[in-house]
């Protein structure tokens, strides 16, 4: 009797037996169709074995193996049971993750095979390399195909792309594969359309999120069957099987966008550099602002590190940064008056600008001054944020909508306002005060109908928009060299929240945002309103200090026990009923004690959002010195808390937690 074990997308720790009917080959790795209660799933062939503890009358029996779905290889199933033992999940929830809907589904139409171009043919690099990108790409090519971890750190606009570009094309001519990952989807159009005209004879894939099934499951396949040269896409694209891959190029490498926050809590930058480890090729981590655990890798010479200290094009330099000081001129709906002078003299002059706030909607909140009533979610401990155009409120944690009211809920006056400002209010305002111009706003809103980001983005290359608004879209990835002028709106609010990563993550997003301006020949300038303009990390900002900001920010680290010099995870739990939740966190403190000594355990407390989606939410934080302490108390920890059978708590482990 032929039995093979399947990992099934289920919350189980086990792989299944199933026999295998003589007429059928069911291959490790192979996509197969079962029974399972009284559906059927599909599931992925993980092991043979020649005896079950499942008695032999009650195995069943494999229905069909998926024919137009190769198996997928031993290398892939190797990352994918690293990543169940990591990040503490079922095998098949890690391989559903890596898995397009549309294969896993029981009955669909077949997939059509891709083909593949001529690949490594005609690569048009844009101009010669200078000395800094010729030496980082010498450090990324420079050991063939062995694991080469190379830190890129690069101020915006010096290039990285093109040494992205020429190293993907020196592993296209050895007949390999590249894959590059990007944190956005909102890059992905401008950077494939840019990938697509400098590989003209290569296939190029996008692996994201917003395509449909199809789209994803073709691309899927073209990067397992090697017709895919090129994949390009977020981070669900990292756990894609491939026939060859000889590069991985992580873009932004910093990016908070990387990790997982649903499921499989995976950070896809974290997988990706051990994806290069086991399959012994270079792994690039890009960025102006690289994350502090990189940095320090770099400094203990884990990773090669490479640095482009300028910009790339001729004549192009780095932007003034200046602060406006909101203390003295007051913004009116969100914009100073020097602000709006600066908006003024850059459309007079034929140039561009963006105006970058970190908020979408029209306003953070509606209040009524009469009764001070204001629009909180009765499902989150959040605010219902005002889109005035729609007319409606929104939850941006739960998605609930509804109707603005036209008079106040609580007392029935005639006297509601929005207090705040987000992106379309912001919008309005510039509309009132540069009267003729043609502005653009840019968010997850705006961004929500296909097509739309791209056809901005084109109209603002052909000259025709004066002025961008928008969130954290545009912060990265896009060169405009008509843009001279960058304003920042309400980043203080970030100053002091928390989150021990908030600092960093100001500092990257500003620089970042900043790095739009004055891309091209003509002189850039960065207006920055603050309460705070003494603030040192404006200073930082405005000196573009990245490596003495870095220094200060592990110091405060290390005394501090947190990442690179400490390694967390969190314990998340919700329940409807009041209080259930933090009960459960204070028996789990108490078991995970009794386990070891080797780990801290904090106390239960209240994530930024309480409650969510009707849900009362809290959490629990685990500190260890090192991952040979925490794993094997993880692992021990789960398996008690799985035993003990909760029912009316939901709960899961988050390794290496991004958001504390």
């Amino acid at each position: 009797m032929r039995i093979v074990r399947v990992a099934l997308d289920v919350p189980l720790e086990d792989s299944f037996d199933f026999r295998v009917p003589e007429a059928l080959d069911a291959p490790t790795g192979a996509l197969v169709v079962v029974p399972f209660g009284r559906t059927r799933k599909v599931g992925v062939v993980v092991g043979r074995t020649s005896r079950s503890e499942v008695p032999a009358e009650r195995l069943r029996d494999v229905e069909r193996v998926v024919g137009d779905v190769p198996p997928i290889a031993a290398a892939e199933l190797a990352l994918y049971r690293f990543c169940a033992r990591y990040y503490h999940r079922a095998l098949g929830e890690v391989i559903a993750a890596s898995l397009p809907p549309r294969l896993r589904q029981v009955r669909r139409r077949a997939i059509p095979a891709q083909d593949r171009g001529p690949g490594a043919g005609s690569f048009l690099p844009l101009h010669s390399l200078n000395a800094e990108q010729r030496e980082a790409l010498d450090a990324i090519l420079a050991r063939g195909r062995e694991f080469n971890p190379v830190l890129l750190r690069g101020v915006t606009g010096s290039g990285k792309t093109e040494v992205y570009l020429h190293a993907i094309a020196a592993v296209l001519a050895r007949g390999e594969q590249a894959l590059l990952l990007v944190p956005e989807i909102g890059l992905t159009p401008q950077l494939e359309e840019q990938v697509r005209a400098r590989f003209p004879g290569a296939t190029v894939v996008a692996a994201h999120s917003h395509l449909n099934e199809g789209e994803r499951a073709r691309a899927w396949l073209a990067a397992q069957s090697g017709a895919a040269h090129i994949v390009l896409g977020t981070r669900l694209a990292v756990l894609t099987p491939f026939a060859n891959l000889g590069l991985i190029v992580v873009d932004e490498e910093h990016d908070a966008s990387y990790k997982q926050q649903e499921g499989l809590r995976y950070s896809a930058r974290d997988v990706a550099v051990r994806r290069a480890q086991e399959l012994r090729l270079p792994v690039v981590l890009g960025s102006a602002t690289p994350s502090l655990e990189s940095y320090e890798n770099a400094i203990q010479e884990r990773y090669a590190a490479r640095e482009l200290a300028g910009r790339a094009a001729a004549g192009a330099g780095m932007p003034a940064v200046r602060t406006i000081d909101t203390r003295a001129d007051r913004p009116s709906e969100g914009l100073t008056h020097a602000l709006v002078l600066a908006l003024r003299s850059r459309i007079e002059r034929g140039e561009q600008s963006l105006v970058f706030i970190n908020r979408r909607g029209f306003a953070p909140v509606l209040f009524c001054r009469a009764c001070s009533w204001h629009s909180a979610c009765t499902r989150c401990s959040a605010n219902l944020v005002l889109h005035a155009r729609q007319g409606e409120l929104r939850c941006h944690h739960c998605g609930h909508r509804e109707r603005v009211p036209v008079r106040c809920p609580g007392c029935g006056a005639d006297e509601l306002a929005p207090v705040g400002h987000g992106t379309q209010r912001l919008e309005d305002a510039l509309r009132e005060r540069l009267p003729g111009a043609e502005i653009a706003r840019v968010d997850r809103d705006t961004a929500a109908r296909r097509g739309a980001l791209s056809d901005t983005f084109r109209r603002v290359r052909e000259g025709h928009v004066n002025v961008l608004v928008g969130t954290q879209m545009l912060a990265k990835g896009h060169d405009y060299p008509r843009l001279t002028l960058v304003g920042v709106v309400e980043a203080d609010n970030v100053l002091f929240s928390a989150d021990f990563r908030s600092a960093e993550r100001l500092f990257s997003l500003l620089v970042q945002v900043a790095g739009r301006a004055g891309r091209g020949d003509r002189p850039g300038e960065v207006l920055i309103q603050t309460d705070f303009p003494g603030h040192p990390l404006y200073g930082a900002v405005a000196r573009q200090d990245y490596a003495r900001f870095a220094a200060e920010a592990l110091e405060e680290r290390r005394i501090a026990g947190f990442p690179p010099f400490a390694h967390l995870a969190l314990l998340r739990a919700e329940a409807k009923a009041p209080g259930l939740a933090r009960r459960f966190l204070e028996e789990a403190a108490q078991l995970g004690r009794g386990l070891t000594s080797r780990v801290e355990i904090f106390e239960p407390v209240a994530p930024p959002l309480e409650r969510r989606a009707g849900f009362e939410r809290s959490q629990l934080l685990v500190r260890a010195r090192t991952r040979a302490a925490l794993q094997p108390f993880l692992g021990q920890w789960r398996a008690e808390l799985v035993a003990r059978g909760e029912r009316r708590v939901r709960w899961s482990l988050d390794v290496d937690p991004q958001e504390v």
